[in-house]
């Protein structure tokens, strides 16, 4: 180290004292390995579906929240998915099932919208769960709902085949912390609490 220099100075220094040619050959190192640390980074995210709670909103059903003369028993009283909806919940049953994930199970919120969008993906068969139910209009008791729904996820094993939750935008946000659309899914780590948004793009089939 030059005397009187401090560590930034000479760490600038010894960069330019490096030929033209030389400073190239190192920065292209530099990106390289940037470029495949992050990338190896994006595909590991991608493809590791093991052990992990994929979250997925109901698709599109038109309006907000339930009718006044809401009653779990009967769809009819209920917000339910339009032409549009089931599509996209069939579409979105295609991608999961090309990316051969060899899915444990398949929950879904006793709501109809719920029921519907996880029939229609056409993966296997669905259990419903009030623990995935909506309390946005306090139909369902928002701590009651959480506490079997986090007891559900702690009894699941965190090595195991990925599981689907179908479920609503206020469970997802309670459980993830994040804002998913309709149709919209988040990936959940049980080991870590690690969520985030998963794009349809994710859904892959393994090499």
């Amino acid at each position: 180290m030059r005397p009187g220099l401090p560590p930034q100075r000479v760490a600038v220094f010894s960069w330019l004292s490096f030929s033209p040619g030389r400073r190239l050959e190192r920065l292209a190192g530099l990106l390289f390995l940037i470029t495949w640390l992050f990338g190896s980074s994006a595909i590991a995210s991608e493809t590791q579906f093991d052990g992990t709670v994929i979250f997925l909103r109901h698709a599109l059903a038109p309006g907000d929240g339930d009718p006044e003369n809401f009653d779990l028993d009967d769809c009819q009283t209920q917000r339910n998915l339009d032409e549009a909806g089931r599509q996209q919940a069939r579409a979105i049953g295609k991608r999961i099932a090309a990316a051969k994930l060899n899915l444990a199970s398949i929950y879904s919120s006793e709501w109809c919208r719920c029921l519907e969008t996880a029939l229609l993906l056409d993966l296997g068969a669905v259990t419903p769960f009030d623990g995935l139910n909506s309390f946005y209009q306090s139909h369902a008791p928002r701590d009651a709902t959480l506490a079997k729904l986090n007891s559900k996820l702690a009894n699941l094993p965190r090595n195991g085949a990925p599981v689907i939750m179908v479920t609503h935008y206020v469970t997802i946000l309670a459980v993830a912390n994040i804002a998913a659309p309709s149709g919209g899914a988040v990936l959940y780590d049980l080991a870590t609490g690690y969520a985030r948004e998963l794009s349809l793009t994710d859904f892959r089939p393994h090499s």
